[in-house]
């Protein structure tokens, strides 16, 4: 059986290209979780080109308020959707994308397909060179390598590395632009990487959690992705094994989950630097207080 580069590709992107395993979210227990998970199946967006789009909205703040619907859209990448996808964007009155994704990862894929009279921005957060290597890794098909290279907890510390990346300078600028643009528009803005998953999951985790929705609630809505991607990344191993170039492709599940502690990994470092998450809003951020205030404004009823 021969592969796909894109699939390929998927395969080495780990943190940024591929997502969930079949296991089920490792979500801790939390009061009202099954009510939250109802509210987010309920803004699940069905397409047939991307498997974890889904509207922000629903979700409670700590003083009862409740998220808008159809102001914010989280997503993996547009490179397939359909023309009935396209159709479904339109009428959501999808009118901004920006793509978090790097350069090498549109070539690999290819650019967004966008609904119409939606503007698309490029605003790349960087993989850290994640990319790169790990295509290297899966096409030397050396099992002996790649356990040096994944295996005995390292793709944990990888994704750990990552996750602490996010609060380099050029990625706090492109974090902080996208939440200023959530609070400057009254139309729907879709914000996405390639599987949907990490840029994608802290940028709303942020965000939730700058509008006032609970922690464990915007922590619950970051492990959803593993629930949306699983049937998709389970196919993916599969193919990479059936292709000859993984003889065990579970080592790629660490780098396909979301879990609490690559999440924490980021909250740790940003509490470390600034001192508090409020502070990381403002001065990792660049958001001042009239723009959080715009923000909770235009995302909550």
């Amino acid at each position: 059986m021969r592969i796909s580069i894109v699939s390929l590709l998927a395969a080495a992107l780990a943190t940024f290209a591929l997502t969930a395993t079949t296991a089920p979210p490792m979500a801790s227990a939390q009061p009202d979780v099954q009510a939250e998970s109802a509210v987010a199946a309920a803004g699940k967006i069905d397409l047939q080109g991307a498997v974890n789009a889904r509207d922000i909205g629903g979700y409670r703040t700590y003083d009862g308020a409740k998220v808008k619907s159809g102001k914010a859209i989280r997503a993996d990448s547009l490179e397939k959707l359909t023309a009935a996808d396209l159709q479904k964007l339109a009428g959501l009155n999808v009118k901004t994308v920006v793509d978090l994704r790097t350069q090498a990862e549109i070539q690999f894929a290819g650019p967004d397909k966008l609904p119409q009279g939606a503007q698309l921005v490029a605003r790349p957060i960087d993989d850290t060179g994640l990319f790169q290597k790990l295509l290297q890794v899966i096409q030397l098909r050396d099992p002996v390598k790649q356990e040096e290279m994944l295996g005995n907890g390292k793709a944990e510390e990888i994704m750990k590395g990552v996750y602490t990346s996010f609060l380099t300078p050029a990625s706090r600028a492109a974090f902080g632009q996208t939440v200023k643009d959530l609070a400057n528009t009254d139309k729907a803005t879709l914000y996405h990487c390639t599987a949907g998953k990490d840029r994608t999951g802290f940028l709303t985790y942020v965000v939730l959690r700058a509008i006032g929705v609970p922690e464990a609630t915007a922590k619950q809505d970051y492990l959803l992705s593993n629930q949306y991607r699983a049937a998709a990344d389970a196919a993916l191993r599969q193919q990479v094994k059936q292709a000859g170039l993984m003889q065990n492709p579970d080592l790629l599940i660490p780098l396909q989950e979301v879990r609490n502690q690559y999440l924490d990994t980021a909250v740790a470092k940003l509490e470390q630097d600034y001192g508090s998450f409020g502070k990381f809003l403002t001065q990792g951020l660049g958001l001042d207080a009239g723009t959080i205030l715009k923000l909770r404004k235009n995302l909550v009823s």
